[in-house]
């Protein structure tokens, strides 16, 4: 971590950057301010559930990319991305705050949720916090949780499909990033030209089925950088196309009125606004067109 000087630190793992999290955030950059030091957001890369055990990897509510964009639009100072370990995980929490809080962060003040907690086994809570802060010399700010807004109940809301329930606990609509890779075409033969995206691994993909949204270029080192900052209402369908066969599950998104975007290769986010229907077969291709135009004009209503 660049930088001297003592800080106001956060940390956890912030996957989402909701609503609880931004009190967090929000309370240490107030902080900060107040005392004129750094605010400092330490957070954990990979996900602390995938190396204590391997294959839980929880589907992710945001990107690196993203977690730090959001963070970093909370008024974050700087961002401590802290390469999560088999052997930082077998930390107690006694070395765990000397070492991550006290040398490396330089810690002042320490403001986490009511339900931290840290070290070996998660054996620490903010009652341990605090008995350390005396020890290693930083205050302990602890911010009330708010109630029904975690991760993994955002995660159970997307996986069902429910994303204005998961928009409501976020702050914002869900998004998915990816880049615009070639897929059927099969869009733009029907009139409906759409941007195939294809997104990390673990990512957390809303339900099958269609929704209203948007879809935003985001400008990422290395890609090319067309429409950047550009974002177009969007119909976006999520699954496997039933009435096609031998599709594999896909997130797509037409940018309604726009059949002249090239995309390929570009960065994009796609914002989920509302449920429109779920996936369904149709038994010809006029009756799935003219569903498309429902969807088109139901978005249209409910984007603009």
């Amino acid at each position: 971590m660049q930088g001297s000087g003592r800080s106001v630190v956060t940390i956890g793992v912030y996957d989402g950057v909701h609503r609880g999290h931004q009190r967090v955030v929000e309370r240490a950059v107030a902080v900060a301010g107040e005392r004129g030091l750094r605010s400092v957001a330490v957070t954990f890369e990979p996900h602390p559930d995938e190396v204590v055990r391997p294959g839980s990897h929880p589907q992710r509510l945001t990107s690196p990319r993203r977690r730090a964009e959001l963070l970093t639009g909370l008024g974050v100072d700087e961002i401590d991305v802290v390469e999560f370990t088999l052997e930082l995980s077998r930390t107690s929490p006694a070395d765990f705050a000397q070492s991550v809080l006290g040398e490396r962060a330089r810690a002042a003040v320490v403001v986490v949720g009511e339900d931290f907690v840290f070290g070996q086994g998660a054996s620490g809570d903010v009652e341990t916090l605090q008995t350390l802060g005396d020890k290693y010399d930083f205050e302990v700010d602890v911010v009330p949780m708010l109630n029904g807004v975690s991760s993994t109940a955002i995660r159970e809301r997307i996986v069902a499909g429910d994303v204005e329930g998961a928009a409501a606990a976020l702050g914002r609509p869900h998004r998915v990033e990816g880049v615009v890779v070639r897929g059927y075409q099969r869009g733009r033969q029907l009139g409906f030209p759409t941007a195939n995206v294809e997104t990390p691994q673990h990512t957390a993909i809303p339900a099958d089925g269609v929704y209203a949204g948007w879809l935003e270029c985001v400008p990422v080192a290395n890609l090319p950088a067309l429409y950047a900052g550009e974002r177009w209402p969007a119909a976006i369908s999520v699954g496997t196309n039933p009435t096609f066969e031998g599709v594999p599950r896909t997130v797509e998104a037409y940018a309604l009125d726009r059949d002249d975007l090239e995309l390929y290769g570009v960065h994009v986010g796609v914002d989920f606004a509302a449920r429109l229907r779920g996936n369904t077969r149709f038994e010809s291709i006029d009756a799935l067109i003219e569903q498309i135009h429902a969807d088109v004009a139901a978005t249209r209503r409910l984007t603009t």
